[in-house]
């Protein structure tokens, strides 16, 4: 008999996540940089490859299981959520991801996320926000803003967007994140910490659609603009920004505003600090709303963490519990009790 105790186990690589599936995206899509950045986060969330499944719907988005090599599954529209929550109460034991897009999960999907949110199912929701409909050729999405024109609004979208981050709040999830393609490092830390999360982990990440949507971050990526219309949300740290960390944000009754940290009037200590695990809405909520404003730099971090117990995990007491009581169900039974009928 093996000594299990002398048996080394063998640490993942990046490649250990990859699939010989040719990885089929427009050259420059902001989905190569997330599927990267998983692939590199992945050998440190410590859940073996055969214990981890990727579930999807349909869209660019919705490619992602065929280049992970974990189980997977490639879904309906909008149902990736449901398919996914079927699973995990099948099957508590494994790590359930969700790759999704703006119109897939907040669309078509919008019923499924918000109540998977509001369930507290253990899943973690990977959200891909380009702002618009890429795999059908650059419709407009529930996050594109009031205005776009599109092909299928010629004359501008009179619709207001979803903000996901707010919808996510709104509907009890109890991790909820965001980050950006063109931050690997931000978002390799995003994910893993959304691994270690035991509840509805979301994350919205802004992704770059270079073919029908170049550009919508631009201010939040390129060199000489991301640095003053970035805040990075660190817990315990005061939310500063600017290229020379001279901004801060400051609550005025309720209401957001920016401080100036050189003009002799302000200091760091009138900025407020950020607490991921803060269980206020109003305060939570606007932050969310910062990246409404213009004016104001879009926050990227963990905006809330909070622990309550899973709908999995009331299912499986729920289980026990009645087992206890009246034993070991039988499906026989069940389907030949109560008002039965023949039909000749």
């Amino acid at each position: 008999m093996a000594n299990n105790e002398n048996i080394e186990i063998k640490k993942l690589t990046a490649k250990d996540f990859a699939t010989d599936q040719d990885v089929r995206w427009c050259p420059g899509c902001g989905d190569y940089s997330i599927l990267a950045q998983v692939q590199r986060s992945f050998p440190d969330i410590g859940v073996p490859k055969e214990k981890i499944t990727w579930i999807s719907g349909i869209g660019c988005s919705s490619r992602f299981p065929y280049y992970m090599n974990t189980y997977g599954m490639h879904g309906i529209h909008g149902r990736a959520a449901a398919i996914a929550t079927g699973l995990k109460i099948a099957r508590p034991d494994l790590s359930v991801w969700v790759a999704t897009g703006d119109g897939d999960m907040l669309s078509i999907g919008g019923n499924h996320f918000i109540h998977t949110c509001r369930k507290n199912v253990d899943l973690k929701i990977l959200l891909f926000n380009n702002r618009i409909y890429g795999l059908t050729k650059g419709q407009y999405s529930p996050t594109s803003e009031k205005g776009k024109v599109t092909k299928s609004t010629p004359y501008g979208s009179v619709d207001y967007p979803f903000n996901p981050v707010t919808l996510a709040l709104g509907a009890e999830a109890t991790f909820v994140a965001r980050t950006i393609d063109r931050e690997p490092k931000h978002m390799q830390e995003m994910i893993k910490r959304a691994a270690e999360h035991k509840g509805t982990a979301f994350i919205e990440i802004f992704q770059n659609c270079n073919i029908f949507n170049d550009g919508a971050f631009s201010l939040l990526t390129e060199k000489d603009t991301k640095e003053d219309h970035l805040l990075y949300l660190e817990h315990g740290k005061p939310m500063v920004f600017g290229k020379e960390k001279n901004k801060g944000i400051k609550i005025e009754g309720f209401t957001p505003i920016i401080i100036d940290l050189n003009d002799g009037e302000h200091t760091v200590d009138d900025v407020i600090v950020h607490d991921e695990f803060d269980h206020s809405a109003a305060r939570t909520f606007m932050l969310a709303h910062l990246s409404d404003n213009p004016e104001m730099p879009t926050p990227i971090g963990i905006f809330r963490q909070i622990l309550k117990p899973t709908y999995n995990e009331g299912i499986d007491e729920q289980i026990k519990r009645i087992t206890e009581k009246k034993g070991k169900g039988d499906l026989e039974k069940v389907l030949f009790s109560g008002n039965t009928w023949e039909v000749n």
